[in-house]
């Protein structure tokens, strides 16, 4: 029902930023909360952040706050996540998720999900 492409993954110095983006079809953007999680090799997927279906409120991991920002653009059906200040630890294989309902920090709350883009973060 839902398609989720993402886009922006690429590779970065340490201290530098980066703009991940998921534009989504097939389904009325304003009725999913969307969120993004991350996955290292060898390690399981993580959250990272969430926002709802208005863009009213969001959620974060701790690692995360202050540097990434996630937003929403209805007009576009597209999520944005801004990673600024950004770690080696931060590698990953970044992905996007759309919920029927709240935002969640659970992987297991989504119904849709994307491919994946992957960010390096060199030191």
């Amino acid at each position: 029902q839902v398609q989720l492409v993402e886009s922006g993954g690429g590779l970065v110095q340490a201290g530098g930023s980066l703009r991940v983006s998921c534009t989504a079809s097939g389904g009325t953007f304003s009725r999913y909360a969307m969120g993004w999680f991350r996955q290292a090799p060898g390690k399981e997927r993580e959250f990272v952040a969430a926002i709802n279906r208005i863009g009213v409120s969001t959620l974060s991991a701790d690692s995360v706050k202050g540097r990434f920002t996630i937003s929403r653009d209805s007009a576009k059906n597209t999520v944005h996540l801004q990673m600024n200040s950004l770690k080696p630890e931060d590698t990953a294989v970044y992905y996007c998720a759309a919920l029927q309902g709240p935002p969640s920090r659970l992987m297991g709350e989504y119904d849709y999900w994307g491919q994946g883009t992957q960010v390096t973060v060199s030191s």
